[in-house]
């Protein structure tokens, strides 16, 4: 089930929020058990069989956090056995299924070992997302970030709330510990709730459909038959695809968090007007940014030591990046690319980049980020390359055609609509007229109820609506 589809906008949504204030606000521990109870009932919803999975990951953390925290004064060696043993067992599930038969592929290509057999296992949804929130549990409770959950449906709930499950943001447990523990559910929140939910369904449904439609249309092209022109203009229109497919999601789940009470923090912030690929990646999913640094970067010393351990300390880190959106060798040289262009922008590009005019800066930043795209969109790299040779004439129908000219034209309305959402001016500016005109709130939640009629419309009468990163 996806926060964009029908059966949750107008059955499991509804349903959970009536369950949930039906128990009085001083109830709070059986509010969260409804949430665990509603949450496991919304993964399980295409999935069934998983369940049982989401429940084992549960219960391993919960009871390794208790002896962590019962070992960390007086027996720090169990204590770090204990650490171990969880992130062992927690990344062991993760890479039976989803690398396990990525890796023995490549190992059959091997002479002699041609027999390893394959699992062919189906992909868990959103299980990167999840294993990294439970092990940010045993990690925070081994450091003392946070204290230890002795109530095992308030920690089932932070590792399955349905807001976060299977797409993010990944939320570290001790950013939400307290609001575990706690939390002030207040109308004037919920009412915030709304307006982010229905702003992330009309960027998903009336944005990123929209783009990944011109996109798709565009890489069906036949090879041979694809000009320049439309072949930059797919690209344009994939970039737009994944940050409203993405962001909308996120805000999707911010907007329900704050429905329940909880505060999660920004997972985009626009992205696309940065001014470098050192600052694309403070601004693009931060949540997961922000977790490779704490858990991964900072222990191995972040940029602290020499600038050889620090290249080394980015290697590890884009490694891990591209692993952890796939397993694939896109995205594995997707991970490598951006470690390189990091490298080098640290080293040697960062200070004369600041010392040319913006434009040029956005220029740099949004012509490497395209191509890192295009790393990413083809797992199929035969594909990826031909693609990138039509981008600069090799193997292209011309430079453009009729056809490349009418899109263009046709669809200049949406290309400058897509820009300027790429950007913080609607929001400013709604919030700078929001505070001082009633007039404004009012036309809000107008906008609000039009913008999830036309998207239900959309989605009643089309059958596409993928979510990009629930494969991750």
């Amino acid at each position: 089930m996806v926060f964009s589809s029908l059966e949750f906008l107008f059955l499991y949504l509804p349903a959970t929020l009536l369950l949930y204030f039906a128990v009085p606000k001083e109830y709070l521990q059986w509010r969260n058990v409804v949430l665990l109870v509603t949450s496991l009932i919304f993964y399980g919803w295409g999935e069934p069989v998983y369940v049982f999975l989401m429940i084992a990951t549960i219960l391993v953390d919960y009871v390794f956090g208790f002896l962590i925290d019962k070992y960390r004064e007086a027996q720090p060696k169990k204590a770090k056995g204990a650490l171990v043993a969880a992130v062992i067992i927690n990344l062991g599930i993760l890479g039976v299924f989803k690398y396990y038969d990525f890796v023995v592929s490549n190992l059959r290509l091997i002479p002699g070992l041609g027999g390893l057999p394959m699992l062919n296992l189906e992909l868990p949804i959103g299980i990167s997302f999840y294993t990294f929130q439970a092990l940010s549990y045993v990690i925070d409770i081994y450091r003392r970030d946070a204290r230890v959950q002795k109530n095992p449906a308030t920690f089932g709930v932070y590792v399955t709330l349905f807001p976060q499950l299977i797409a993010g943001p990944i939320v570290r447990y001790k950013d939400i510990d307290e609001m575990l523990r706690y939390r002030e559910e207040s109308v004037a929140l919920f009412a915030s709730g709304i307006r982010t939910f229905l702003a992330g369904f009309a960027k998903k449904i009336l944005l990123a459909n929209i783009a990944g439609e011109i996109w798709s249309a565009q890489a069906a092209i036949a090879l041979g038959k694809r000009t320049v022109v439309g072949s930059w203009l797919g690209m344009i229109f994939y970039a737009f695809q994944i940050y409203f497919d993405f962001s909308g999601y996120s805000d999707m789940a911010i907007g329900l968090g704050k429905m329940f009470g909880f505060r999660f923090l920004e997972n985009f912030n626009y992205p696309y007007i940065a001014r470098s690929i050192t600052d694309f990646w403070r601004r693009w999913h931060m949540s997961l940014s922000t977790w490779f640094r704490e858990y991964v970067y900072f222990p191995l010393g972040g940029s602290r030591r020499s600038t050889i351990v620090n290249i080394r300390n980015l290697f590890v880190v884009w490694l891990l990046t591209g692993v952890w959106h796939g397993a694939s060798w896109n995205y594995v040289l997707w991970g490598f690319y951006y470690f390189v262009l990091l490298v080098i922008e640290k080293q040697v590009l960062l200070k004369k980049l600041q010392n040319t005019p913006a434009f040029f800066q956005h220029l740099y930043t949004l012509f490497f980020v395209l191509f890192g795209w295009l790393l990413f969109v083809f797992e199929d790299m035969s594909a990826g390359v031909a693609y990138l040779g039509n981008m600069f004439g090799v193997g292209a129908a011309g430079f453009a055609s009729q056809l490349d000219a009418y899109n263009i034209l046709r669809l200049l309305p949406f290309i400058t609509i897509c820009v300027v959402a790429c950007t913080p001016l609607p929001k400013r500016l709604f919030y700078r007229l929001y505070e001082n005109h009633m007039w404004v709130k009012v036309a809000a939640y107008a906008a609000g109820v039009f913008a999830l009629v036309l998207g239900v419309s959309y989605l009643v009468n089309s059958s596409y609506n993928p979510f990009l990163y629930f494969r991750f």
